[in-house]
């Protein structure tokens, strides 16, 4: 990778070179370490490419910029996403992942900096599992999305993302062609035991066992 794409603190942990290979992306104050366990727990034996976003609110790692509390800076939110697009590009030869099937795994920020990808540089994922996130940015026109499988698993009672706002962005997806399996969970913000048995019961279904 060359020293800009570099930048991206992450961790590549190898893994059974047939499978899937994860891409985790942690939420607001975040590292490249919080998601491994989850990871791990939901696709045993497969390899992952977890990433650090480059953005700092109050010292806490973001993927991009925002303005107030669910108010993104769209400016920032595109080039990030492109930066971090680009980086996956680079990653899957320094990797040596080649067409294996990428696919994420965002909590919050990380799920909402998934789904612009899914909406603005759709060639780089194969698939997702987005974790309470919420409309990145509204597109002038919908992307390409058939053959993409997607989980989004929000809660019902979160106070930062409205059960409506994540409604629409499972909508847009699935306009946009996505495989998708929209779950609203009588949950918050946080995550919950059964987020892991849903993620790890679709992963299977989408994947092959686990």
């Amino acid at each position: 990778m060359n020293a800009t794409e570099a930048d991206f603190k992450h961790i590549f942990l190898p893994g059974d070179a047939d499978r899937p290979v994860l891409l985790l992306l942690h939420g607001t104050g975040g590292d490249e370490n919080d998601l491994v366990p989850l990871g791990q727990a939901v696709a045993p034996d497969h390899a992952i490419l977890s990433v650090r976003g480059r953005v700092l609110e109050n010292g806490m790692p973001r993927f991009f910029r925002r303005l107030a509390e669910g108010v993104f800076d769209l400016d920032d939110l595109k080039f990030r996403t492109d930066e971090l697009a680009d980086f996956i590009t680079a990653a899957r030869d320094e990797y040596e992942i080649g067409k294996r099937p990428l696919v994420a795994l965002g909590y919050s920020n990380g799920a909402n900096i998934a789904a612009s990808l899914f909406l603005k540089r759709p060639e780089v994922l194969d698939g997702a599992m987005l974790l309470r996130a919420m409309v990145p940015f509204d597109p002038d026109e919908l992307p390409h999305l058939q053959g993409k499988k997607i989980l989004m698993l929000t809660g019902m009672m979160d106070p930062i993302i409205p059960l409506e706002n994540s409604k629409k962005l499972a909508g847009m997806l699935a306009d946009a062609g996505a495989d998708l399996d929209f779950r609203a969970k009588p949950m918050a913000h946080g995550l919950g035991p059964s987020d892991l048995t849903d993620m790890q019961s679709w992963f299977t279904a989408a994947y092959g066992t686990i």
